[in-house]
């Protein structure tokens, strides 16, 4: 591990709005003591909660942070290198409606008690085209989310795989779940707002090579019976010629 890194882990240890909970650390501590208190104990109001899930760098929880302060604003990411950028950015402009928490996006429930978020955004995440069960917006996960969201709860994708907003549209479709928004092609359409305007600097090197970002805002209540799984084949993404890493973590080197 290089030196960079560990002086960013140990920055990120004496941040007093990051915390750092993978599995082995939850099972040590016997819980984690925020959950069902983020409210009263952090946030110190009752502001609705959103959280973004595979924050990556923190762009656009601490941008959705900076344009709605009548909010609170949780990044979650297993990356502690990459969230520390945003985490030191929140702090040292004195952000008190952002927070970030690093842990894996499985244990969602250990961190949150029933109805308390109020929206999820998902941000570009691995569409994961051979592993249904991984896929963020999966009925898997849905299930998962919906025992965090309250009442009425929104999920919000951007993406920019064709394969996994495909998927996405698919499953809420079949499952007859309400949708608020929905574009193939969102600066494209002309449906671009304040929330969706914010651009990480992976998306607009997705952007500046033709791809084209897509969004589905929609309700997760979970059908009587639960979730059915669309049985559709998609085409696979085509244009994914540069690896995972370099577009969800280290900079290009073009």
């Amino acid at each position: 591990m290089g030196k960079n890194k560990l002086a960013k882990f140990a920055e990120m240890e004496t941040l007093p709005h990051v915390f750092q909970y993978p599995f082995a650390v939850l099972q040590s501590a016997g819980g984690f003591p925020l959950r069902g208190r983020w409210h009263a104990d952090f946030f110190h109001n009752d502001r609705p909660i959103v959280i973004e899930l595979g924050c990556g760098r923190g762009e656009y929880t601490v941008g959705l942070g900076k344009r709605f302060p009548e909010k609170n604003f949780i990044g979650i990411d297993i990356k502690g290198a990459r969230m520390w950028a945003g985490a030191k950015e929140s702090h040292e402009t004195g952000m008190s409606n952002v927070a970030f928490l690093r842990t894996d996006i499985e244990l969602l429930d250990r961190f949150f008690s029933e109805g308390e978020v109020a929206e999820i955004w998902i941000t570009f995440p691995d569409p994961q085209m051979k592993k249904v069960s991984k896929r963020l917006t999966g009925s898997r996960f849905l299930s998962l989310y919906n025992r965090v969201l309250s009442p009425g709860g929104r999920i919000h994708l951007k993406t920019d795989s064709p394969f996994l907003y495909t998927y996405t549209k698919a499953l809420v479709e079949l499952n007859a779940l309400p949708v608020h928004e929905i574009t193939a092609d969102l600066y494209g359409n002309g449906v671009e707002n304040e929330i969706l305007g914010i651009k990480t600097y992976y998306e607009q090197q997705w952007l500046e090579r033709g791809l084209t970002i897509k969004y589905i805002s929609f309700d997760p209540c979970e059908p009587q019976g639960g979730y059915q799984e669309p049985d559709i084949e998609i085409e696979p993404d085509s244009y994914r010629s540069y690896n995972r890493s370099r577009r969800s973590g280290a900079a290009p080197s073009e």
